[in-house]
């Protein structure tokens, strides 16, 4: 009887022992989150969520398809270096450094836009008699394919400036050979030292250079008597 009330009384000793550890452990828990609090509310208490972009340009006419197109164009999704395939807008403070914004992202990636809008415009274009995103099927007569070399804000010539660079070239998929191709880069100057406005200029640097990469595009490309004698 007497071992048993002594293991008891141990028990209940280490009992104790075990809840004060527990209580302690908690307090020291419940110290550390407040200190964490402090710190956060010291800071200023809010917490920073991103801006999201997009690039906007103007809608292409939407013309029916010229009497002599009769070639069919797919259209590759364009490719990028990796970093422009990241949410975060791209800034150079040199010609040696990428550095990204970290409160402001683009809402869609910076290709499937680009890939977007020269569809839109070749299709608007009405050269083609039937333009559509490249699936791997053989169905099309040509193929595009193209690259975003650059979407970047410039903080390095004078000022604040963005470039934008595409190429993109155009095969003809019976014969395997290029039929078409073009580079351009195009600069833009930005009148205020924010995101926004170098948003705003991104946009109007990204129009005139899907323009200037498509104009170079001669007609005979689908409508030659070649094109329409394959169809």
């Amino acid at each position: 009887m007497m071992r048993s009330n002594q293991r008891a009384g141990v028990d209940a000793r280490f009992g104790a022992q075990r809840r004060r550890m527990k209580m302690k452990r908690t307090l020291t828990t419940m110290g550390l989150l407040l200190a964490a609090l402090v710190i956060l509310t010291s800071c200023g208490g809010k917490v920073r969520y991103p801006n999201y972009y997009t690039l906007n340009l103007p809608a292409p006419p939407d013309p029916p398809p010229a009497e002599n197109a009769h070639a069919t164009v797919a259209i590759r999704e364009f490719r990028a270096p990796a970093y422009l395939r990241q949410t975060a807008i791209v800034y150079k403070p040199s010609p040696e450094q990428i550095r990204f914004y970290a409160y402001h992202r683009w809402a869609m990636d910076p290709c499937e836009f680009v890939t977007n809008s020269v569809t839109e415009r070749l299709r608007g274009s009405g050269h083609f008699a039937r333009v559509k995103a490249y699936d791997g099927r053989p169905d099309s007569e040509f193929v595009l394919s193209g690259r975003l070399e650059k979407l970047e804000e410039i903080d390095y010539k004078g000022g604040v400036k963005v470039e934008v660079a595409i190429s993109a070239q155009m095969t003809n998929l019976v014969t395997s050979t290029t039929v078409w191709a073009n580079a351009v880069s195009e600069m833009g100057d930005v009148n205020k030292s924010d995101v926004p406005s170098v948003v705003t200029e991104m946009n109007r640097t990204m129009e005139r250079a899907i323009q200037k990469l498509l104009s170079a595009m001669p007609a005979d490309v689908a409508t030659g008597p070649k094109a329409a004698e394959r169809n």
